[in-house]
């Protein structure tokens, strides 16, 4: 499944609630299935800026996909890092990082967090997108 078809799948959950609220508790329900970043990966350097809450993102590259794992201290925030992992991991750098991102605005996400919590967002969005260029740009060379 690509990035794409999986976009198209969350539009289609989303439409499955008649308010904000109930698309609050499906994002915080998400992140009830957070693959939890391992506890040595909770340093500074994994520490995303430019979130609210603290939120920790690490990147594992195997046979030329990504794989991502995060923690935050907020449940709000673990749904939202959950919903991009999901997107995501087990792609290569290449679709990750032209992933448009066009499900936000269709589903209003953005729109429908404090401005802080949607600096937050695109701040995770951009983090990941800056590792798959980082990995893409480490296996180019040595494939190169």
């Amino acid at each position: 499944m690509t990035i794409k078809d999986k976009e198209t799948t969350l539009i289609a959950s989303f439409e499955n609630f008649d308010d904000w609220l109930e698309k609050y508790n499906f994002i915080i329900d998400m992140g009830k299935d957070l693959t939890m970043i391992d506890p040595k990966f909770k340093t500074k350097q994994n520490l995303i800026t430019g979130c609210q809450s603290s939120v920790w993102l690490h990147a594992d590259y195997n046979d030329g996909k990504i794989t991502f794992t995060a923690d935050s201290d907020a449940v709000i925030t673990k749904g939202i890092v959950n919903l991009l992992i999901g997107l995501f991991s087990g792609h290569g750098p290449d679709e990750i990082i032209s992933a448009d991102m066009g499900f936000i605005d269709k589903i209003g996400l953005k729109e429908h967090l404090s401005p802080t919590r949607s600096n937050g967002l695109m701040s995770m969005i951009k983090q990941m997108k800056l590792y798959a260029l980082a990995f893409k740009t480490k296996y180019e060379q040595k494939e190169g």
